[in-house]
């Protein structure tokens, strides 16, 4: 089953004194491009995030974020009192005001906070990685459903095309008895007279140049190969994208070498089909 590269997944972990909300969010990208925002205290989990991150999505344009609500009494910072007070005093020297204002500017001075790192506590870590992995759950359920509408795209474009190659295999003898009648018409307008067998053989020269057999052939079974691999257990959108550009190979040769209108009409639609296709398949992972 494919997955697609767009997804979301948030979750909430509530603690004793803070809130902690994990949010996913990816789209298509050709490799792995994660961003990751946390704050400084859980940067030395870092990498571990982004190792199991990596294992469960695979490919995409990820951003990672994890944010910290404090709602209890707990704090990691406090004021520096004696250095508030002499900025307080300073203030007073520039600019009148009561002790109310001068304190709401001393307090965003410089170093007017003293902030002692936290050490991360292993226990409640062991929640929050809960949590995270619970929020790769999310994301990639997200990734299956887009994928599973995706899915029903591919099979819809791809089969329209084969309906348009029988379409072609239907049309085809036609075509080559209007090869056949061309080569005829010249010949009959030069008012020459030409030897019969040489005639043949230019005519079979000519109907073997514009033969398409093969393409029909090849079109068909990268067709059936391209449904094969969609079914398959593992998203694979690079194999389907190699698929792609076979497909489009073949619709490209019997365009060429149809040299009938009516053909060409089919072709220019078999075109347009896979090209919607072709855009899908960028979100596949």
């Amino acid at each position: 089953m494919i997955q697609s590269m767009t997804g979301y997944g948030k979750s909430v972990l509530q603690l004793p004194t803070k809130k902690i909300s994990i949010e996913l969010k990816s789209l298509n990208s050709k490799n792995l491009d994660l961003n990751a925002r946390m704050p400084s205290m859980y940067r030395e989990k870092e990498l571990a995030i982004r190792s199991l991150i990596a294992s469960k999505l695979v490919r995409g344009k990820i951003d990672f974020s994890l944010f910290v609500e404090i709602t209890g009494e707990e704090t990691s910072s406090t004021v520096n009192q004696p250095v508030v007070k002499k900025y307080m005093e300073q203030l007073r020297n520039v600019v009148a005001a009561p002790e109310t204002e001068l304190l709401k500017m001393a307090i965003k001075m410089p170093d007017a906070l003293n902030t002692e790192r936290d050490e991360i506590d292993e226990n409640e870590w062991q929640l929050i990685q809960t949590e995270i992995d619970n929020t790769l759950d999310k994301i990639q359920a997200f990734r299956y459903q887009e994928g599973k509408a995706l899915e029903k795209d591919f099979e819809l474009r791809i089969r329209n095309i084969d309906n348009l190659l029988q379409e072609v295999i239907k049309i085809d003898p036609d075509r080559i008895e209007g090869v056949r009648a061309r080569l005829e018409k010249g010949i009959a307008e030069i008012k020459e007279r030409v030897d019969e067998n040489r005639f043949e053989q230019e005519l079979v020269y000519y109907i073997e140049k514009y033969d398409i057999t093969e393409e029909k052939v090849r079109l068909h079974n990268h067709l059936e190969y391209f449904i094969k691999s969609l079914n398959s257990a593992d998203s694979n959108g690079k194999k389907l994208g190699f698929i792609g550009q076979e497909i489009g190979r073949e619709i490209n040769t019997i365009g060429s070498k149809a040299n009938y209108a009516p053909m060409q009409k089919l072709v220019v639609q078999m075109k347009d089909e896979l090209e919607k296709v072709k855009e899908q398949l960028l979100n596949v992972l």
